[in-house]
């Protein structure tokens, strides 16, 4: 799994890490397997990252499973977790991806793409 970093900042610095992993590619060397979702209004960053999805986050990384099972053991309404898990596949947090059940047909199951998420907060 990918370790996921989640932060504030500029422009610049997004673009300078662009320019980073470019070189480190050309030279050949081996790129960390870390993702960053940077933002430059710490605002929006917490429209993503809410009390809710969090929780979800932890669900699903404890026990991946189907919309239906992961509503049911957060004790939420499923459309509620169906928009919060759109929102997190957006960004890359979660995968769904159809699961052969034995017997019983298919089902969507939800993952957790990364095995730590780093948040930093930083307002000047």
């Amino acid at each position: 799994m990918t370790q996921f970093t989640i932060k504030i900042g500029t422009q610049e610095e997004f673009f300078t890490r662009g320019r980073q992993l470019a070189q480190a590619a050309d030279k050949g060397e081996a790129i960390a397997g870390v993702r960053i979702i940077s933002f430059e209004d710490p605002a929006d960053m917490m429209k993503l990252v809410t009390n809710a999805r969090l929780s979800l986050l932890r669900a699903v990384k404890e026990t991946p499973g189907s919309i239906t099972d992961i509503a049911t053991r957060l004790r939420r309404d499923r459309s509620a977790v169906k928009r919060d898990i759109d929102a997190l596949e957006r960004f890359g947090l979660v995968t769904i991806a159809d699961k052969v059940l034995p017997g019983h047909g298919r089902m969507k199951e939800v993952r957790a793409t990364a095995s730590r998420l780093h948040l930093t907060v930083e307002v000047a």
